[in-house]
């Protein structure tokens, strides 16, 4: 199969195109100018160096395929640098849903996130108004919706090697944030951590499959995992002890608010106000695509080491 990829070179994308190619896919990747290093040199994997904004840069890369998918994504904005919810997670598949429709691609498959519905926050909002763009596209879709995913960073950024990085490796105490006054459930809210390999291979099953048409999948891992076990999880992945404190939410917000605009403070209000709510699946869509997900522990961490 012929299948364009907007936004293969990040961290989720050369998980996705390491395993299509695997199978045996001819791949066409839009590639960021002087981004080219991050896309694989691989005689079924064909570079087309471009920007997501270029109407000529997605007809390119789009011409000729079987299939799209759509995998940008951000954790936080830099206005500064052009980099936005709404242009990158909605008019980015908008602009994309265009050219699959003019060149004839019926197929589209679209990295969306979990926990998104409340839509509180310019992450949730853009993400919910791409999902309805390509629900009424007339398009064949399929939606994926996975909660945090760790893995491999192969350079790139990702959730336990930031979180190492951030908040295990300093020598200040780790956060377990709580909401309200008393920190009866410090760090308890939970997550639903999954393995980079197993969001590659959802994508890659349903390619495949004709009832993932139409169907939108949560992806989670096996386990529902509070904040201060993941914490302990990747200190412990990391050879280290780290002592935590309880943060109250309602005295850090007011500080990301002043310091978010820094791109090197750690946690803007909105990735907070998400963050405590927890990110679990309400129902499992490994099970329906036939996919056993791999446990978040520290064997799994191994790379941190």
């Amino acid at each position: 199969m012929n299948i364009s990829i907007i936004g293969g070179t990040g961290f989720v994308g050369q998980a996705v195109v390491d395993r299509l190619l695997a199978d045996g896919h001819h791949l066409r990747l839009l590639v960021r100018p002087g981004s080219g290093a991050k896309a694989p040199e691989h005689p079924q994997c064909t570079r087309i160096e471009g920007r997501l904004e270029d109407p000529d840069s997605l007809r390119s890369c789009i011409a000729g395929s079987d299939a799209v998918i759509y995998l940008v994504g951000l954790l936080r904005e830099n206005a500064a640098a052009g980099i936005t919810f709404e242009l990158l997670q909605f008019q980015g598949v908008e602009r994309s849903i265009a050219a699959a429709k003019a060149a004839g691609v019926a197929r589209f498959l679209l990295m969306s996130a979990n926990g998104i519905d409340a839509g509180e926050t310019p992450y949730q909002r853009t993400k919910l108004q791409a999902e309805a763009a390509l629900k009424d596209s007339g398009l064949e879709w399929s939606i994926f919706r996975p909660s945090v995913i760790f893995g491999e960073p192969n350079g790139r950024m990702e959730f336990c090697s930031q979180l190492k990085a951030e908040l295990i490796d300093g020598p200040v105490p780790a956060p377990l944030f709580y909401q309200g006054l008393l920190p009866l459930k410090a760090g308890q809210f939970k997550l639903g951590p999954v393995w980079v390999e197993d969001v590659a291979a959802a994508f890659a099953t349903a390619l495949t499959g004709a009832d993932t048409i139409g169907q939108t999948y949560a992806l989670c891992g096996p386990s529902e995992v509070s904040w201060k076990e993941i914490l302990t999880t990747i200190a412990a992945a990391s050879g280290k002890k780290k002592t935590m404190l309880p943060a109250p939410v309602m005295l850090i917000a007011p500080i990301a608010a002043v310091m978010e605009r820094f791109q090197w403070f750690p946690v803007t209000r909105d990735q907070l106000k998400m963050l405590v709510v927890g990110n679990c699946c309400t129902e499992d869509g490994f099970s329906r695509l036939g996919i056993r997900p791999a446990p978040f522990n520290t064997a799994a961490l191994k790379y941190l080491g």
